[in-house]
């Protein structure tokens, strides 16, 4: 009778799991170099509830090789917590000698995930989930010995299975027809960011620390975590993205062996999203990293650098949304140019292939760039691209849409552009100035008027000759289309007359 009792009682669950999880010699931390670490009030953050996390339960697509996966206890549905969950000691409370073993007690303990989509639920076992991380990021922080290995699998797994989820997202539709309006939008906040963010912290924290041994830990941060770290990206939260875009900067800068992997998978993104999809939240976090990245790229440029910029950067034009990304584009460009000046050609040519027509917002901010781009532009490189340029440019001087006019008229106050424009005049001038005196006699806008009227006298009082000569010649270009014009009228008259006499005999 007893033992049948004893049957039905549910078995306390095995604890072999844990030692399955990770497999020996598969893990993955970071790297980073130095700078100064945010230390935000990890304590009291508390953000608004807006949109409904990853289900947590569910742990599908945690990373491209089903490396990370947690125990089967490991993760909550939110409906039950191990009675053994329960703070453990501090660290001040504990021997040196014994401190390393609650460290990794403390870590393990972390590799619970909680539902969040209930803040009700598990509100103890999250507060203790929360201290316990804290914890951690302080022991990080003033750790004056270097991370033993297992010491960095059991984190790379903790950060794992924490940060390692399906991303969700409001639905989209809409947004980008209307990606001029997307700034505007209220970001969408993930509900378990109290717990995320300590966990970015702590990451951070051990990536950049002076302990992490880089020759260790590049054995555990491979190329399926970085994938997984990339995917995390297209988090419609901006918290979580700064805090990857901060992390991953500092593995490019403390993992040589990993820099052409990431560049490459970066670039992949950017396929996919110029491409295929046009819809990523994280271009403009990835496109910073890179500007950095650009930055220290060494003399003579190597032509995997030049590919990227053609084959990328400059199709990275094309999407509608290019308003949430093209400060950081835009940056990128130039350090190209500003590295190899021969790239200034490559450069304007593509930006007039993908030239905005019908979007006078988009044509704005193109010009902006093209002014940072022709700034750091030598004679030589402009004067192969500046036909079509100037063909361009022409077009732009006549938009019935004033701030496009006057945004190409503002190159002449730039004293480079300006000096580039009169050494070229010969060529440049006869290309503009049919669209400088259309807009004098009848731009609507008076500020347009006005800012024609100095650029025609910049070219008047430097070169009055060549001046008079292109006046002359759009005079007789301006009589010879009157003409053309009203024997085109009186044609059509004709055939009226014609029409109307055969419609009468009829």
């Amino acid at each position: 009778m007893i033992k049948q009792i004893l049957g039905r009682l549910p078995k306390k669950p095995s604890n072999k799991a844990d030692s399955r999880e990770f497999p020996s010699g598969t893990a993955a931390p970071v790297s980073g170099s130095s700078v100064s670490l945010r230390t935000g009030d990890l304590q009291s953050n508390r953000p608004a509830y807006q949109n409904n996390p990853v289900p947590y339960g569910s742990n599908s697509g945690l990373n491209h090789a089903g490396r990370y996966q947690p125990t089967p206890n490991s993760k909550l549905n939110g409906t039950s917590v191990s009675p053994s969950y329960e703070a453990l000691p501090n660290f001040r409370d504990v021997p040196s000698s014994e401190k390393q073993s609650l460290f990794m007690k403390k870590v393990n303990l972390c590799c619970v995930v909680f539902d969040f989509t209930d803040p009700t639920k598990n509100m103890k076992e999250k507060e203790v989930k929360r201290q316990t991380l804290l914890e951690l990021v302080d022991y990080v922080t003033s750790s004056n010995a270097k991370f033993p290995e297992h010491v960095m699998q059991e984190i790379a797994k903790m950060v794992a299975i924490n940060l390692f989820r399906n991303l969700t997202s409001m639905p989209r539709e809409n947004k980008i027809s209307e990606a001029f309006d997307l700034e505007d939008e209220e970001p969408v906040m993930d509900p378990a960011w109290p717990h995320l963010q300590i966990v970015y912290e702590f990451f951070l924290r051990f990536v950049a620390s002076s302990e992490t041994d880089a020759k260790l830990a590049k054995r555990y941060i491979d190329h399926s975590f970085i994938l997984r770290l990339l995917d995390l990206f297209d988090s419609e939260d901006p918290r979580e993205r700064e805090y990857l875009k901060t992390i991953l900067h500092r593995i490019y800068g403390k993992f040589m062996v990993h820099r052409p992997f990431i560049r490459k998978a970066i670039n992949n993104i950017f396929y996919r999203f110029i491409f295929e999809t046009e819809k990523h939240n994280g271009i403009a976090e990835l496109l910073e990293i890179l500007g950095s990245i650009i930055n220290g790229f060494a003399l003579p440029l190597k032509e995997e650098h030049k590919l990227f910029l053609v084959r990328a950067l400059i199709p990275l034009h094309k999407p509608k949304c290019i308003p949430m990304y093209h400060q950081q584009l835009s940056y990128c460009i130039t350090q190209f140019v500003e590295k190899d000046c021969k790239l200034a050609d490559t450069v304007i040519r593509g930006l007039l292939k993908y030239w905005p027509i019908t979007n006078s917002s988009k044509e704005v901010m193109f010009l902006g760039e093209l002014e940072e781009v022709l700034e750091a532009t030598q004679p030589a490189e402009f004067q192969r691209c500046m036909v079509p340029l100037f063909r361009r440019i022409s077009h732009c001087l006549n938009s019935s849409h004033f701030q496009v006019a006057e945004r190409a008229l503002f190159l002449w106050n730039n004293d480079h552009i300006e000096n580039l424009i009169k050494q070229n005049r010969k060529v440049i001038l006869p290309i503009i100035f049919p669209a400088l005196e259309r807009n004098t006699r009848g731009h609507w806008n008076q500020a347009v008027r006005s800012l024609t009227l100095n650029v025609r006298k910049i070219f008047s009082d430097h070169d009055p000759e060549l001046f008079d000569e292109c006046l002359q010649k759009f005079q007789k270009d301006e009589s010879k289309e009157k003409e053309i014009q009203s024997k085109r009228e009186a044609t059509w008259k004709r055939l009226e007359e014609v029409a109307a006499a055969k419609s009468g005999t009829n």
